[in-house]
């Protein structure tokens, strides 16, 4: 453990998708340009939720607690990888990346979790529509972003302590555009073969148990949906159902690509190039596909613009 003292005094270099490209500049301004576009499409999503009161219901309440979500993942990444291009280097301290690691891993767990809650709402909303309000109270929606928080933040905790207890060796040369474990633990001057497995472990288990619910859930939905007599409630409960399926096949898609399939599947590279998709490109995309076909949404957003009423309700 003699190194552990040396690990705090040094930083570490992230080998990202800046270091990988024949034209960074192009690539930081691609990344600058979906960070702001993320930004403001996500702050106006939340805007409208909170100003307009016919939003103002679980379901919205829900949807603003995942743009939060996506405006904090793709803040903790995107503005340092600017900076980084700026300076000509990518060097982060050894706190900066502990910390980035805990960010990442409380964000992107917290929206797992999440992503399961908002499949139940549409079950509640579908299968009990009298009962909905009920169901779906304000303390039983505020119990299920906090319990989505607690619960991502705690595995976050553990591993970002237990991955930075590690003596590192000399060379700081992170093959990835961020702070995660696994990279970080192939510079690490110890055995790590146990606790590779028990991180492969508790991944599978943040993303599994989450999608076996959104699984169940729609499952039940789809049956219901099916059998319903008239033509346009299903097309409405399959409308409102396609955004967050749709947004879940992109997230689990892009997670279950990194962290399941075996390293040995995917390259450095093509890790990076994910990490860009699930961190910058899908904050930009939720926001988009869950307010264009949304007649709510778009009424919320006439109404601030002046240019009309709230159109009907889907």
């Amino acid at each position: 453990m003699e190194l552990w003292n040396t690990t705090l005094e040094n930083s570490f270099f992230l080998i990202g998708i800046l270091q990988d490209s024949k034209y960074p500049g192009l690539v930081c301004a691609t990344i600058t340009f979906l960070y702001l576009v993320a930004v403001i499409c996500n702050g106006l999503l939340l805007l409208l939720i909170v100003m307009d009161k016919r939003l103002h219901v679980p379901m919205y309440f829900l949807l603003s607690q995942l743009s939060l979500t996506d405006l904090l993942f793709t803040t903790v990444i995107s503005p340092k990888t600017f900076v980084d291009y700026l300076h000509g280097h990518s060097k982060i301290s050894f706190s900066g990346c502990g910390f980035q690691m805990f960010m990442i891993l409380t964000i992107g767990g917290s929206e797992d979790i999440l992503l399961a809650f908002m499949s139940y709402d549409h079950y509640v909303a579908i299968l009990h529509p009298l009962n909905y309000m009920v169901f779906m109270r304000a303390k039983v929606c505020w119990s299920m972003v906090t319990t989505s928080w607690l619960l991502a933040s705690i595995n976050a905790l553990v591993h970002t302590i237990y991955t930075m207890h590690f003596p590192f060796c000399r060379t700081r040369k992170i093959s990835h555009m961020l702070c995660e474990i696994l990279p970080l633990l192939k510079l690490a001057c110890a055995d790590t073969t146990k606790y590779q497995f028990m991180v492969y472990t508790m991944d599978v288990t943040f993303l599994f148990i989450p999608l076996s619910v959104i699984l169940a859930s729609y499952t039940l939905v789809l049956n219901a949906v099916f059998h319903m007599p008239s033509t346009q409630g299903k097309q409405k409960a399959l409308l409102t159902c396609s955004s967050h399926l749709t947004v879940v096949g992109l997230y689990y898609g892009a997670a279950t690509f990194m962290y399941v399939l075996p390293s040995a599947y995917h390259s450095p590279q093509e890790d990076n190039i994910l990490s860009v998709f699930y961190t910058i490109v899908i904050p930009v995309l939720n926001p988009l596909i869950y307010s264009l076909r949304n007649k709510d949404v778009l009424g919320a957003l006439k109404k601030l613009l002046g240019k009309g009423s709230l159109a009907p309700k889907l």
